[in-house]
Protein backbone atom coordinates (compact mmCIF):
# COMPACT_ATOMS: atom_id res chain seq x y z
CA UNK A 1 0.00 0.00 0.00
CA UNK A 2 1.17 3.51 -0.83
CA UNK A 3 0.07 6.77 0.73
CA UNK A 4 0.45 10.24 -0.77
CA UNK A 5 0.18 13.12 1.67
CA UNK A 6 -0.12 16.68 0.37
CA UNK A 7 0.57 19.86 2.31
CA UNK A 8 1.01 23.57 1.69
CA UNK A 9 -2.42 24.66 0.53
CA UNK A 10 -4.18 27.69 1.91
CA UNK A 11 -5.62 31.12 1.22
CA UNK A 12 -3.55 33.67 -0.68
CA UNK A 13 -4.22 36.96 -2.42
CA UNK A 14 -4.00 37.26 -6.18
CA UNK A 15 -0.40 37.71 -7.24
CA UNK A 16 0.88 35.74 -4.29
CA UNK A 17 2.73 32.44 -4.06
CA UNK A 18 2.28 29.04 -2.47
CA UNK A 19 4.37 25.88 -2.42
CA UNK A 20 2.67 22.50 -2.35
CA UNK A 21 4.42 19.32 -1.26
CA UNK A 22 3.42 15.69 -1.67
CA UNK A 23 5.30 12.86 0.01
CA UNK A 24 4.81 9.23 -0.97
CA UNK A 25 5.35 6.44 1.55
CA UNK A 26 4.75 2.71 1.78
CA UNK A 27 5.64 -0.15 -0.55
CA UNK A 28 7.76 1.67 -3.13
CA UNK A 29 10.57 0.37 -5.30
CA UNK A 30 10.58 3.33 -7.64
CA UNK A 31 8.30 6.10 -8.87
CA UNK A 32 8.04 6.95 -12.55
CA UNK A 33 5.87 9.99 -13.20
CA UNK A 34 4.61 12.25 -10.44
CA UNK A 35 2.12 14.99 -11.07
CA UNK A 36 -0.28 17.60 -9.82
CA UNK A 37 -3.91 17.87 -10.86
CA UNK A 38 -6.63 20.24 -9.73
CA UNK A 39 -10.39 20.31 -9.57
CA UNK A 40 -12.42 23.48 -9.23
CA UNK A 41 -16.06 23.41 -8.07
CA UNK A 42 -18.32 22.19 -10.85
CA UNK A 43 -15.41 21.36 -13.14
CA UNK A 44 -13.56 18.21 -14.12
CA UNK A 45 -10.18 17.36 -12.67
CA UNK A 46 -7.43 18.71 -14.90
CA UNK A 47 -3.72 18.17 -15.28
CA UNK A 48 -1.51 20.94 -13.92
CA UNK A 49 2.02 19.57 -14.27
CA UNK A 50 3.99 16.33 -14.39
CA UNK A 51 7.60 15.35 -13.86
CA UNK A 52 9.41 12.11 -14.69
CA UNK A 53 12.03 10.45 -12.51
CA UNK A 54 14.62 11.91 -14.87
CA UNK A 55 13.30 15.44 -14.40
CA UNK A 56 11.39 15.96 -17.64
CA UNK A 57 8.49 18.31 -16.98
CA UNK A 58 5.23 19.20 -18.69
CA UNK A 59 2.72 21.91 -17.85
CA UNK A 60 -0.81 22.94 -18.67
CA UNK A 61 -0.84 26.05 -20.85
CA UNK A 62 -2.73 27.95 -18.17
CA UNK A 63 0.13 27.64 -15.65
CA UNK A 64 3.22 27.82 -17.86
CA UNK A 65 5.63 30.45 -16.64
CA UNK A 66 3.90 30.72 -13.27
CA UNK A 67 4.14 27.22 -11.75
CA UNK A 68 7.23 25.04 -11.35
CA UNK A 69 7.14 21.33 -10.57
CA UNK A 70 10.13 19.60 -9.01
CA UNK A 71 10.86 16.41 -7.11
CA UNK A 72 13.27 14.85 -4.67
CA UNK A 73 13.64 11.22 -5.69
CA UNK A 74 15.46 10.29 -2.48
CA UNK A 75 12.47 11.52 -0.46
CA UNK A 76 9.76 10.33 -2.90
CA UNK A 77 8.42 13.86 -2.78
CA UNK A 78 7.06 16.16 -5.45
CA UNK A 79 6.65 19.92 -5.14
CA UNK A 80 4.63 22.57 -6.93
CA UNK A 81 5.83 26.13 -6.62
CA UNK A 82 2.97 28.42 -7.61
CA UNK A 83 3.58 32.10 -8.29
CA UNK A 84 1.54 34.97 -9.70
CA UNK A 85 -1.56 33.17 -8.52
CA UNK A 86 -4.92 34.10 -10.01
CA UNK A 87 -8.45 33.60 -8.67
CA UNK A 88 -9.00 31.03 -11.41
CA UNK A 89 -6.27 28.89 -9.82
CA UNK A 90 -8.64 28.25 -6.92
CA UNK A 91 -9.21 24.50 -6.67
CA UNK A 92 -8.45 21.36 -4.73
CA UNK A 93 -4.98 20.23 -5.79
CA UNK A 94 -4.20 16.51 -5.91
CA UNK A 95 -0.87 14.81 -6.35
CA UNK A 96 -0.50 11.62 -8.33
CA UNK A 97 2.26 9.05 -8.60
CA UNK A 98 2.97 6.02 -10.79
CA UNK A 99 4.60 3.67 -8.29
CA UNK A 100 6.49 0.49 -9.10
CA UNK A 101 6.45 -2.33 -6.57
CA UNK A 102 6.17 -5.72 -8.30
CA UNK A 103 3.92 -3.92 -10.78
CA UNK A 104 2.97 -0.33 -11.59
CA UNK A 105 0.01 1.27 -9.87
CA UNK A 106 -1.26 4.84 -9.80
CA UNK A 107 -1.98 6.50 -6.48
CA UNK A 108 -3.67 9.76 -5.51
CA UNK A 109 -3.36 12.03 -2.53
CA UNK A 110 -6.35 13.28 -0.56
CA UNK A 111 -6.13 16.80 -1.97
CA UNK A 112 -5.28 20.20 -0.55
CA UNK A 113 -7.38 23.33 -0.99
CA UNK A 114 -5.87 26.37 -2.67
CA UNK A 115 -7.95 29.53 -2.59
CA UNK A 116 -6.86 32.71 -4.36
CA UNK A 117 -8.76 35.86 -3.43
CA UNK A 118 -9.07 38.82 -5.78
Amino acid sequence: QVHLVESGGGLVQAGGSLRLSCAASGSIFSINVMGWYRQAPGKQRELVATITSGGTTAYAESVKGRFTISRDNAKNTVYLQMSSLKPEDTAVYYCNADVYYITYNTYWGQGTQVTVSS
